[in-house]
């Protein structure tokens, strides 16, 4: 009996050192890759490229016509070498069983709150977020859901051992979910659901304004007490921080640019936007970029483009816009891992 107990034991001691993946240790040696096609992120591919990196840190880039190899030298030939994907407007790491309410933790009490910071929430050794770097996807901006300003976001990286590790970009940004110019109802479980006007669109994207026009009379006079959320929204005014504005539909992409235009807020950044390619001339006059939403969906519309989400991407850029894929959604922690994939579908 003490025999299988033994065994036992090893047995779940083995699968308690190798579940979990270690985060790697400070670089110790010089390293060269040579030999592969080098994608730089800004256009150019060096065929038959070399990269020197030390400490971490990239020191070289070339061609090995002028580039000597140092250090301990990987042979990639026939490979592509490319940077590590940014997987934006994630939950990863702050929640990790959906049907587990305990283990959620991305969404606070309340419609208000830019002040609640999601990274303190980040949880460095969830098991979701360690399925992601094996697919090169190597950071997230973490996200807060819910409410009206859902909160802070910042961007980590995903090999760490707790959140301070992780940080590499503290409080990027604050979100805000802008309301629909349509509610969805539905005849019942199981059958398909209409959109219908909603009626009271005005008065939500006013009380938006107002909020919006109180912070910013608090943050120039700052009489008073203190109010954290107001004083949040400080950096946002400033420009120190972008303003991610959830949004979808047309007439509410032109109803939220007007309102951060009536602000002044000068760095916005559009997130889902399904219905961007039609203000698409709009976003690049005012230097607006835009997080599309998930590209393997269904188009919103009956009448739409059987690929519109496929070539939406396309759509922007030729227009001018700088756009970003991000995979809000079902199963979003666990689908970021596909976001090369997306990206793949995007280039055609």
């Amino acid at each position: 009996m003490k025999k299988y107990i033994a065994i036992i034991t090893v047995i779940f001691f083995f699968n308690s050192i190798t579940g979990q993946q270690t985060p790697a240790g400070p670089q110790m040696d010089v390293i060269t890759i040579k030999g592969a096609t080098i994608h730089t992120g800004n256009n150019t591919v060096i065929e038959n490229g070399i990269m020197v990196f030390k400490d971490g840190v990239i020191t070289k880039i070339g061609t090995q016509t002028n580039i000597n190899p140092e250090g301990t030298v990987i042979d990639a030939t026939g490979k592509h070498l490319y940077p590590g994907f940014i997987i934006p407007n994630s939950t990863l790491g702050l929640g990790e069983i959906d049907a587990v309410k305990a283990t959620l933790d991305y969404d606070e009490t309340g419609n208000y709150l830019p002040h609640v910071r999601s990274l303190i929430s980040y949880n460095a050794e969830s098991q979701v977020v360690e399925s992601m770097r094996p697919n090169g996807v190597l950071l997230a901006q973490v996200t807060p859901r819910g409410g009206i300003i859902s909160g802070t976001s910042s961007v980590v990286q995903l090999d760490a051992w707790n959140w301070e590790d992780a940080a590499v970009k503290i409080d990027d940004g604050i979100h805000l979910n802008w309301p629909s110019n349509f509610s969805r109802s539905y005849r019942g479980f199981g059958r398909s659901g209409y959109s219908k006007v909603n009626k009271n669109y005005d008065k939500s994207v006013s009380r938006i304004k107002d909020y919006f026009a109180q912070a910013k009379a608090y943050n120039e006079k700052q009489n008073g007490s203190r109010n954290l959320p107001f004083e949040s929204l400080q950096y946002v005014f400033s420009g120190n921080k972008n303003l991610y504005i959830h949004v979808n539909l047309e007439k509410e992409i032109i109803d939220a640019l007007d309102f951060a235009k009536d602000m002044n807020i000068k760095n916005v950044v559009l997130v889902g936007a399904g219905e961007a390619y039609k203000t698409a001339e709009l976003l690049k006059r005012q230097n607006v970029p835009v997080l599309i939403q998930r590209v393997h969906l269904l188009p919103n519309r009956e009448d739409d483009d059987y690929d519109l989400p496929y070539k939406m991407a396309a759509l922007l850029y030729q227009k001018g816009v700088l756009v970003g894929l991000e995979g809000s959604g079902g199963m979003e922690r666990m689908n970021a891992r596909n976001l090369p994939f997306y990206a793949g579908t995007v280039t055609r």
